[in-house]
């Protein structure tokens, strides 16, 4: 299930009785991880037979002979125990016994994914018990019971609940993002998660990699779109709810707010079951989860440690932090786009529905359609998008959902007249009539700014919900996504009530829904949770002092500070003029770009050069509005670029690997993304993006069956959608073979033969050389050298002899041997001949001629590698 987190943070031969553990590789591999202020961490490798299959694992230790307390790191779906080797390595230093291990069909592990099975890697998990139990370096409770404790993230999060329910042996346990019943976490409400499952599916290697029963049982609900009771009994059984009765340790539950696989109910289920039974139980939601966002590990790996320290090591000074913890966002570093995160917290964990607060909803009874094959579908959270998913956006204020007009009910509320902090699932009922059987709607809360355009998702979220026996009507209790947002004064709550969505299994027959409200929208507030104080800044102190002299100075600059430049009308044509261009980071030593002018004409493809911290990848980033520069400016088609300039819709960017739903086909991806930009389907010209990108018929595969050439392909054509008249490439060779580097030089040369242009930043000189028309040398911020390759590749002491005829290589061992030559290599036109000190062309000719070698044509020829390392002194 973990398809991004896959840990939170670092013997001897054994003759078992029945069914036990048995060291097949022998002593294993010990290897030793040093610190200068820790003990040395010892590791050894092992592979094991455990109940009939073989298990790789890796077993780790520190400082003296003495026992200490063990713990057991299981690792996120899709993953190995090398996940999870560093926070091993940081457990056993802090004086633990570490052993990790890849669980059931992962990494050099043999046997069938079984989704936790009790029989399967549940039971494996008690073998490894039973294998600490024996080890010299683990503390015992008593014979054959040694002090453990377990931790991992998502699917090794599971595990760590399954085990303590099955295993009276296990101590302490710390899960992170992970589930408490699977079938509601896949089918909630009875409605199919379809992408996610696929993802998941996928990310295990395919469905025959799977036990039969879980095969059988997904391509069921997959190709039925509505989940049965078998497959409901199948997934519970495999899932911590079903011995949550036994689950009786202190139980540290970490869950992710941006998480669209396993919500913060699931978590909220497991801690009224454990505290039920009595046990010590802490909440921790974290900013980042399966849907991106920030994970936040050192901070957890912290806090699970202390866990450790307090229930596994008997440390009663061990701060385990509060009942309930809570990380928010406030705001934006200036410095570097990341978003700043405070700690709240209370002494008792509120729930889910704490401090409920009634806000008014206005709107009538609203119909809506659920479209044929369920097409359009509504967008919401994007499975694979990992860190750059569009939780973190929403998170950061910025509106990324997708509704269809006609395809979705709307109830808003008043403008508030006070910020209110949602902390919790609110909750509607609602009226609901279908003209057919049963109905399938996505319910979803936007916060909408004053203005009634910008609304965001909170996290993405959206709850479905399936009302069997709806063609008569029905009253409906909506049960909304559990969140932590603040709604700003002035803003309105939106309950949006959508037909489709892209995540989940709609119906496929066409269907007129019918809704109205109940009553008003209940909404969770939990007030008594209390975010921590950040530390005055000295600033706070002077600024009353300097405010009146500050606000005299912004009157007399403000206006020609913010003022946007006219066009200037000379430069209409010119795709990019950059004038003395500079920018230094807060709290840098130097300018990242200092003083930095040129020009790129239409037709272009400019090869932007410069070593590391040479400022090529700041100059792009103020390229494409994401920054501002301290000096000069920088103008596309005469338009000033400011964020958000309307002129930037002329430019394309391909800068890092795009997120693709590996599910999905190349066009279905490309589709999906233009769909989210808002702009009409015809100014996608995706044909002809397509065509240049040259993908063929592989656009109809899933995007899971490319190679890594094609996947840069297809981001290049994401970046050509619109077919920008500035395209702009950062390394969008890496990580290509030579022929899908060639294939890639062919797309740019062909882009920039309409007319277009192209700037490409790349490590990969000769690619440059033979792909770019013009240069642009970068070091140390400033410009170097600008203008057409052959100009800055110029003379050197190389020398292109043209021949009329292939020269052989026998004859070029014979060139290579004249005086004053250092090599001859043939090349397809020839011979490229470098010269010692002591050669000169008119001697190797006269010496050619001798040789009856063909020549047609001699000329300098210097390498752009050559001159590139001349202009900026070998510093690369």
């Amino acid at each position: 299930m973990d398809l991004r987190l896959r840990g939170l943070r670092r013997p001897r031969r054994i003759i078992a009785a029945v069914a036990a553990v048995v060291v097949l590789a022998g002593a294993g591999t010990w290897t030793a991880v040093a610190s200068d202020d820790a003990p040395p961490v010892h590791h050894a490798d092992q592979v094991m037979a455990v109940n009939g299959v073989r298990l790789d694992t890796s077993y780790f230790t520190s400082g003296d002979s003495g026992r200490r307390p063990a713990v057991l790191l299981g690792h996120g779906f899709g993953g190995t125990k090398d996940d999870v080797r560093e926070q091993a390595e940081d457990l056993a230093a802090d004086g633990y016994a570490v052993l990790t291990w890849s669980a059931r069909g992962f990494g050099r592990s043999t046997g069938k994914i079984g989704l936790n099975d009790p029989k399967g890697e549940v039971a494996d998990v008690s073998r490894l018990i039973d294998w600490l139990a024996k080890q010299p370096q683990v503390q015992l409770d008593k014979a054959g019971d040694p002090r453990v404790g377990l931790a991992g993230a998502s699917y090794g999060g599971a595990i760590s609940l399954l085990a303590a329910g099955h295993d009276t042996r296990v101590d302490a346990i710390a899960p992170a993002i992970t589930y408490w019943n699977l079938a509601d976490a896949l089918f909630p409400d009875g409605v199919f998660k379809k992408l996610w499952t696929g993802v998941f599916f996928n990310t295990g290697g395919g469905c025959a990699r799977f036990e039969p029963a879980l095969c059988a049982m997904y391509e069921r609900v997959a190709e039925s779109g509505t989940p049965d009771a078998a497959a409901r009994a199948l997934l519970e059984e495999r899932s911590p709810s079903a011995v949550g009765d036994r689950i009786k340790v202190p139980t540290l539950l970490l869950q992710g707010q941006t998480d669209s696989l396993f919500t913060l109910a699931q978590s909220d289920a497991a801690e009224k079951a454990i505290r039920a039974n009595g046990a010590p139980v802490d909440v921790d939601w974290i900013a980042g989860g399966h849907d991106g966002g920030d994970l936040e590990a050192s901070r957890v790996q912290a806090r699970v440690t202390s866990w450790f320290d307090r229930y596994l090591k008997n440390d009663k000074g061990a701060d385990t932090g509060p009942a309930f913890r809570i990380t928010r966002t406030g705001g934006v570093d200036s410095t570097d786009g990341a978003a700043l995160l405070r700690g709240a917290s209370d002494d008792t964990y509120p729930g889910l529905t704490a401090g409920d607060r009634s806000i008014a909803l206005t709107g009538r009874e609203q119909s809506f359609a659920n479209p044929p094959g369920a097409s359009p579908p509504a967008v919401s959270a994007l499975p694979g998008l990992g860190g750059g998913g569009l939780s973190q956006l929403s998170s950061l204020g910025v509106g990324v959902s997708l509704d269809f007009p006609g395809q979705f009910a709307a109830f808003t509320s008043a403008p508030l007249t006070t910020d209110l902090r949602v902390t919790g699932s609110p909750t509607a009922t609602l009226h609901v009539k279908s003209t057919s059987e049963d109905a399938v709607l996505f319910g979803k809360v936007y916060d909408v700014g004053p203005d009634g355009r910008q609304q965001v998702l909170p996290a993405q979220l959206v709850a479905p919900v399936r009302v069997e026996g709806a063609k008569a009507g029905k009253d409906v209790t909506l049960t909304l996504p559990a969140i932590d947002h603040e709604v700003d004064k002035g803003h309105r709550l939106r309950l949006v009530l959508a037909s489709t969505d892209l995540g989940y299994a709609s119906p496929a027959a066409a269907a007129t829904y019918t809704v109205s409200l109940k009553d008003d929208l209940a909404v969770p507030t939990a007030a008594a949770v209390s975010t921590a104080a950040a530390p005055l800044p000295s600033w706070v102190w002077w600024l009353p002092l300097a405010g009146a002299g500050l606000a005299l100075a912004l009157l007399v600059t403000g206006r020609r500070r913010t003022a946007t430049p006219a066009p200037d009308p000379e430069l209409a044509e010119v795709p990019l003029q950059i004038t003395d261009l500079s920018k230094k980071y807060a709290g840098g030593d130097r300018y990242s770009v200092r003083d930095l002018s040129f020009r790129v004409e239409k037709g272009q493809v400019l090869g932007l050069l410069g070593p590391n911290g040479a400022g090529k990848t700041t100059t792009l980033r103020m390229l494409m509005g994401l920054i501002r520069p301290d000096g000069g400016e920088i103008r596309v088609f005469g338009h000033a670029i400011r964020p958000g300039a309307p002129v930037l819709s002329r430019v394309g960017a391909f800068v890092e690997g795009a997120g693709f739903l590996p599910h999905l086909s190349g066009r279905q991806n490309l589709e999906l993304y233009w769909q989210a930009t808002g702009r009409p389907a015809e100014d996608a010209h995706l044909d002809e993006a397509l065509e240049i990108a040259g993908l063929g018929d592989a656009l109809a595969r899933a995007v899971r069956t490319y190679s890594q050439g094609m996947r840069q392909r297809l981001a290049i054509a994401q970046a050509m959608l619109g077919l920008p008249d500035l395209l702009i490439l950062d390394e969008p060779t890496n990580g290509l073979d030579p022929p899908q580097i060639r294939e890639m030089r062919e797309v740019m040369i062909r882009y920039a033969a309409a007319g277009r242009t192209v700037i490409v930043s790349s490590h990969l000189l000769a690619e440059v050389e033979q792909t770019c028309t013009h240069l642009v040398v970068m070091d140390r911020g400033r410009l170097v050298q600008a203008g057409p390759v052959g100009v800055i590749v110029g003379s050197g002491d190389t020398l292109l002899v043209g021949t009329a005829t292939p020269v052989e290589e026998p004859l070029a061992e014979k060139v290579a041997a004249l005086p004053g030559v250092a090599s001859a290599v043939p090349t397809d036109d020839g011979l490229l001949v470098r010269l010692d000190a002591d050669g000169s062309a008119q001697h190797l000719v006269a010496e050619l001629v001798r040789l009856d070698v063909p020549v047609q044509s001699v000329g300098p020829h210097r390498r752009l590698e050559d001159a590139f390392l001349t202009l900026i002194g070998g510093s690369a």
